[in-house]
Parts: structure tokens; sequence; C-alpha cells
């Protein structure tokens, strides 16, 4: 019934909208017949999008009449939005006056910044979708506040965001060439004209526009905090008890690795007092943290791309089976030099294997993942969980009690050594996580492997002390492998 009466009655096109609006914002409120016409969809977090890239503003220098049908005539100060450039003409789109599109010479241009919207009192240049949200439900402002802001999910576009009760919504204002519309067949020439008709037509958005945010100092931003558009997933490197890695694209040009942060089985509300201490950490042996997004869901953390992935399934492919000992050496002096960096700082792993080490193409190896396993939720991360814990790098006091330090780490440290020495080989293989438990604590420990040294060997059982006490510091262990090292490497050389 609507579209018939409209379209055979277009003379009353005004009381059709009273009865029939035709704008829905972006929280789906039931009854609109047109929700897509309006709505700022959220961007998808799976699929971050890039950044907007406005269009460049411009502003006439001179008079210029139109010689034909595809030039725009344009008086000296009007603002213009350039579409696209031609040789020596832009094809532009007049802001100012009646909206209109066509050419006009170069010369007769020069650019202008968005910034001239900033003279408006409602428009907030620099401003998220997530920081519209927090600044108009502050106090300083009243149900009816309104602001708009660049579009972060449609390159050129604006967003309308408005204060309702105790939410706030938002509605996509688009660009068309030929003028700025909210609802599609409503077109303005600028903003200004597009908010002076919404503000008396308000009933059409179902939300009063009475006056423009109050702006405020919004709390610092860390620096650390980036937006989910920033990154872009491309190919999944792997998964773990922490979530999925991926190969990124962070702002469409560096290399990144992100791992996407199982919600389901994470202690979130500790996530951020973890990734402060990530923060805090800097060392050429430990993985280095780019940004995290840890606002909503889900939770990134954004590092450095290891080209050739982890230690364990490099270990094991052609290229690291090629490997003689001296390098697989080198290999286990790296990660001692990692951790023992994260001794100095008191700071546990909790996780220490051959999987959480990262390869780079130069043959370096940088620990990752530290301090994760402290986030998995108690359930998932016990002994009667079964298969979630990792047994069988796990220090027997550290499996059945729970009871984590620096000497736990050094436990994992000898598995880690094995699985170095044996090419990625799993240790205790053939034997289940309970059973390597009893054996382990009744004294059973791994045997050498078969291209390990003697004195490292030595060191790996006294990584696998069975008190804690007894077993050597990282410092130790790493003075120890680069002897070890040095005295092996020129015997193969």
């Amino acid at each position: 019934m609507d579209p018939f009466l409209r379209k055979r009655l277009t003379f009353l096109s005004f009381f059709w909208d009273k009865i029939w609006p035709v704008a829905a914002p972006d929280d789906g409120v039931p009854g609109f017949p047109d929700p897509a016409a309006s709505a700022e969809p959220e961007p998808p977090a799976t699929e971050p999008c890039s950044p907007p890239v406005p269009m460049q503003l411009f502003q006439a220098l001179y008079d210029f009449r139109a010689r034909c049908s595809a030039e725009l005539s344009v008086s000296r100060g009007d603002r213009l939005y350039g579409l696209k450039e031609e040789g020596d003409y832009i094809f532009a789109r007049r802001l100012s006056g009646p909206p209109s599109t066509g050419l006009v010479p170069i010369t007769h241009l020069a650019k202008a910044t968005p910034e001239t919207l900033s003279d408006h009192p409602w428009y907030f240049s620099g401003i998220s979708r997530a920081g519209a949200q927090q600044l108009l439900l502050s106090p300083a402002n009243a149900p009816g506040t309104f602001l708009i802001r660049p579009s972060e999910s449609s390159h050129g576009d604006y967003s309308l965001s408005v204060r309702a009760q105790a939410k706030v919504r938002h509605y996509r204002i688009s660009t068309a060439a030929d003028g700025l519309y909210l609802q599609k067949g409503r077109l303005f020439p600028n903003l200004e004209e597009l908010l002076a008709y919404y503000k008396a037509n308000w009933k059409l958005i179902r939300n009063p526009l009475l006056q423009p945010c109050v702006p405020q100092k919004l709390p610092q931003q860390d620096e650390w905090e980036r937006p989910r558009s920033e990154f872009a997933l491309r190919r999944k490197l792997g998964e773990g008890y922490f979530g999925e890695v991926w190969e990124g694209l962070w702002l469409g040009s560096t290399p990144v690795a992100v791992k996407v942060i199982k919600s389901a089985y994470m202690k979130l509300a500790d996530l951020s007092k973890e990734i402060q201490t990530l923060k805090s950490l800097k060392h050429e042996r430990l993985i280095r943290l780019h940004a995290v997004c840890s606002e909503g869901q889900p939770v990134y953390i954004v590092t450095e791309l290891m080209r050739k992935g982890n230690l364990q399934a490099f270990l094991g492919s052609p290229e690291g089976r090629a490997l003689g000992p001296p390098l697989l050496l080198s290999f286990a002096c790296q990660v001692a030099e990692g951790m023992s960096y994260l001794e100095d700082r008191r700071i546990v792993h909790r996780d220490l294997a051959a999987r959480n080490v990262l390869v780079g193409d130069d043959l370096a190896c940088k620990v990752a993942d530290f301090g994760l396993a402290r986030l998995l939720k108690d359930d998932i991360y016990s002994p009667s969980s079964g298969s979630k814990i990792p047994v069988k790098w796990t220090a027997p006091e550290a499996a059945n009690y729970r009871i984590y330090s620096q000497k736990s780490d050094v436990w994992s440290f000898g598995v880690l050594l094995y699985e170095v020495f044996t090419y990625g080989q799993c240790p205790y293989e053939g034997l289940s996580n309970h059973e390597t438990l009893q054996q382990v604590t009744r004294g059973y420990r791994l045997p050498r492997p078969a291209s390990c040294p003697a004195e490292v060997y030595t060191l790996m059982l006294e990584c696998w002390k069975g008190s804690p006490e007894e077993r050597p510091a990282f410092t130790t262990l790493q003075k120890k492998l680069s002897a070890a090292h040095r005295r092996l490497a020129p015997a193969h050389t």
C-alpha cells in the first residue's frame, strides 16, 4: 500500500513521510520499511577493513564559466569535492550552491582541508564510532545531542550519531555524485542543509536533533590500542590453546601476525593486566608486540611476523631436518637468552615449548606467548581437563598442584631441548598424558636423542630434577649452552 500511494500521489509526499517514515537506525528498530537506506552497519570483526580515505576537498581560486555541458561553472570561494583527475581538469562535485558535477581546470582550484567543517560545533573530524558513543553518553550530553563524523566503514561518507536516552544510534550519510543523502531520494548539497532538514523533520529518523554534542577531553588513548579495521587477516597460520594465529596486513602494507583470542577459554577480565606486561618487555629474543585490539571482541594481539613459523613445525620440515647440531644448539642458546630475560623480570612463561618459539628468515628464534597461559580459565587449564594442559612439557609440581615458577619453566626448557635435538618429535611418544605424569613422578626421564651432544643431555637431566630448587637458572643454562656451542661449532665447519 505504501509504495502504491507514494507513486500515485507524489504531491502528498510530506503526508506519507509522517505515516510511513523510511529511515532506520543501526540497532534495527522494528516497523521501518527501509532499514538499509540509512543504517550504518558495524564493521565486521572477522573481516577488518582499511581505514577510510576521504575524497580531496578543493576551493575555487577564480571564477570559471563552463564552455560546454561537460564542464562545471564555479565562483571564487566555492568548495568542491574532487572525484577524479582527468588530465588538466578535475571532475568535481560542488558543495556550495545547487549540487552539480563537471570538469573544472586544475589551475582554478586549490586543495583545501576537510577541517573547514570543523567550524561547525556538530562536526567531529577525529573521532571513532566508539569514541562518539562514549562522548554522547557522558553526563554533559542529554538525549537529543548529536554529532557528525567521518564514517569508519565507508570511504568518503559520514555518520550522524545521535543520543537516544541511554543509547546512541548511528545513521549513514552517503555521498553521491550529485549530493549527500541519509535516505535515498532526498539529496542535499551539503551537510548543513541535510542537518537543517532532519532537525525540522526528526520523526523520519525517530530521534530529535536538539543540540550539538558538547566536546570534552576523552581519556588518553593507549598508544598500543588500535581499531580492528587497521588489520586485514589474510592466511590462518595455526591454532592453539589461546586462539587462532593469522598472517595479516597492518594498514594494508605491514606484514604482521595476529593472534585472535578465544574468549570462551580466556579470563578476559585479566587480559588488560597481562597486555600491560607484554608492553613492558623488549628483547631481541622475545616476539615484539606491535598493537592490541582489546576493546570488544574478538581480542587481537598483533606481533611481528616470523615467516618460518613455529620452531616445532620448522624442525620437522625438509629445511629444518637438514640442519646439523651447531645450528640446533644455536636455537637452544637463543631460547635460553630470551628466557633468561624473563627470569630477570620474574615473569613465568607457563607454556614454554617449541610450538611457542617462532623462527625468522635469518633463523633467528624468538619466544612467544609468554604469560598467556595465566589467562586460561581454570576448568580449561587444569589436570582434570585432560588434553588441554600441556602435561608433557609441564613440571610435576605444576601439573599436579599448579605451582608455577621460573623453575617449572626450566623443566619445560629441558623438554624443548629434547624437541630441538629430535627435530620436533613429540616427547613421551606413545604415552598418554596420565601415563606420562605417572612415569615422570616415578623417576622416568626422556632418553638422549641421537644428535644430542652428551654435555647438552646432561643439562636436560639437570632441568628435570625432581626438586625445583635443584634445577639450574636460565642464566646458568645460557652460559653453559653458549660454551658448548663455541666448542661444537669449529668441529663442524
